[in-house]
């Protein structure tokens, strides 16, 4: 493996790690049982790439590389255990730390899955395809996290929290754009940073739409 191809795999591992912690929590926050919260940790952190990859006409790289399978297991099962033991880990500053860590997790496997998306469609050579690319690269970041709430039974992250699918937008066309003028490294860094960056700035100013009020 060479250095860019390493690069590539260390971000992917980071996402999956982010994606499938955070899956873990919605399981346990709907009180479901270790192999729920499993389940729920592997779909938010490989759903989004499946579909992508359906879509693209590929066997999905999870089934392929299974590696990302087993660390999204490995993620969810420490997690459970940890608020297995201890029940009320999250009372007092240690769950607003536990909030804030949760944050940058999230971003951090949102951006990674974003420019993810992305390269994986240029690699399929649709390059110079802005949309299809930019679907992709959005597909990959918030598809894991929306079958998750859809199968926790609660409203999806993306229809009712800050700016989520729009900072995916953003860094996947910030993506294709960096990477048709200095390839595909400074693509995924620069990228992944500014989904970072906006979801950050998002969280700051909870910059939310006004929401109807109900009759």
């Amino acid at each position: 493996m060479d250095i860019q191809g390493l690069i590539v795999f260390c971000m992917e591992l980071a996402g999956t790690i982010a994606f499938a912690a955070s899956g873990a929590m919605v399981g346990i926050n709907c009180g479901m049982d270790i192999f729920g919260v499993c389940v729920l940790g592997v779909v938010t952190a490989v759903g989004g790439g499946m579909t992508r990859d359906v879509i693209l006409g590929n066997v999905p790289g999870a089934l392929m590389r299974p590696v990302y399978v087993s660390i999204a297991i490995v993620t969810a099962l420490v997690v459970f255990l940890v608020f297995y033991f201890k029940r009320n880990l999250l009372q007092g500053k240690v769950g607003v730390l536990y909030d804030r860590v949760m944050m940058v997790m999230d971003a951090v496997g949102l951006g990674i899955f974003t420019v993810v998306g992305v390269t994986t469609g240029i690699s399929n050579g649709y390059l110079e395809n802005t949309f299809l690319l930019t679907f992709l690269g959005t597909l990959t970041g918030v598809g894991g996290g929306l079958l998750r709430d859809m199968m926790a039974g609660v409203p999806p992250y993306i229809f009712v929290k800050h700016i989520y699918a729009c900072a995916s937008v953003a860094g996947a066309l910030s993506c294709v754009w960096i990477y048709r003028g200095f390839g595909q490294i400074p693509a995924m860094i620069v990228s992944s940073a500014l989904v970072v960056m906006i979801r950050f700035l998002a969280a700051h100013y909870r910059w939310n739409l006004p929401r109807v009020r109900k009759l």
